[in-house]
C-alpha cells in the first residue's frame, strides 16, 4: 500500500508532488494551479488548506512543494478528469477516510496503551535480535551485523507507514509479528539452530500468522 495521505502537524494531509505524480502532471503545474488558486482567494480561506514547505530531490537540490488537507486536495483536483482520474480520487478520499480515522484513535487512551506497549515490545526483540548478531558471528557469519535489518524488513512487511500514523488494530498485528520473531529466535538460540534456519522458520510463521489474520480481518 502506498502512504498517499500522512500525518504532519496532527493533520491528515497529501503532497502536491505525490498528486502530480499520480495524476500524470509535471510538479511545476500542479503548484502553479496551487498558486492560482491561493492568488484568487481574496479572503484567504484557501491559505488554511494549503501549507508550502521544502523537499530535497535526487540531486540534493531544494524545490518548492505543498501540503494540502482533504478540502484543499478537493479543490485542487476538481478539473481532473478522466477514468483515471477518477480512480485517483477515490483512492485519495479513502486513504484520507483511513488517516483521519487514525488522528481520532490518537486521541483515545487504547491507542496510546496499545502504542506503549509495541515500543516496549520492540525493544525487547532489539535486544534479542542483538544476542542474535552475536550468535549468528560465533556460527561463522560475516554480515551479523545486518540481521538488525534483516528482521526490522521481515517486521515490517505487515505494516504500511509509520508506526505513530498506524490505527490500534495494524499495531496489535505488529506487536503479535514482533513477538512471534522474539520467540522463534530464543527458541532457535536454545536449540542451537542455525541462525539462517531460524529466520527461515520466523518468515514462515509470520506468513502463516498473516494468512489468519487477512482472512479474519
Amino acid at each position: 500500500m502506498e502512504d498517499l495521505v500522512l500525518i504532519r502537524n496532527n493533520k491528515a494531509v497529501c503532497t502536491s508532488l505525490q498528486v502530480a505524480e499520480k495524476f500524470e502532471r509535471k510538479h511545476k503545474n500542479v503548484i502553479k494551479s496551487i498558486e492560482n488558486l491561493l492568488e484568487m482567494d481574496s479572503a484567504q480561506k484557501l491559505a488554511q488548506w494549503f501549507s508550502k514547505g521544502k523537499y530535497k530531490d535526487s540531486s540534493g537540490k531544494e524545490n518548492p512543494i505543498y501540503y494540502m488537507n482533504r478540502d484543499g486536495f478537493t479543490v485542487l483536483v476538481m478539473g481532473f478528469n478522466g477514468k483515471k482520474a477518477l480512480e485517483w480520487k477515490i483512492k485519495y478520499i479513502n486513504a484520507f477516510n483511513t488517516m483521519e480515522e487514525i488522528l481520532r484513535e490518537r486521541n483515545t487512551q487504547l491507542w496510546i496503551d496499545t502504542r506503549q506497549n509495541n515500543k516496549e515490545n520492540r525493544l525487547k526483540e532489539t535486544d534479542v535480535i542483538k544476542l542474535l548478531q552475536e550468535y549468528a558471528k560465533e556460527q561463522g557469519s560475516t554480515h551479523s551485523d545486518k540481521l538488525y535489518m534483516v528482521y526490522t524488513k521481515l517486521a515490517n512487511t505487515v505494516i504500511d507507514g509509520k508506526r505513530d500514523n498506524m490505527g490500534v488494530s495494524v499495531l496489535n498485528n505488529l506487536t503479535l509479528v514482533e513477538s512471534i520473531i522474539l520467540q522463534t529466535i530464543q527458541a532457535g538460540m536454545s536449540m542451537q539452530m542455525y541462525y539462517k534456519d531460524i529466520y527461515k522458520v520466523c518468515k514462515d510463521r509470520i506468513e502463516k500468522f498473516m494468512d489468519i489474520a487477512y482472512l479474519t480481518a
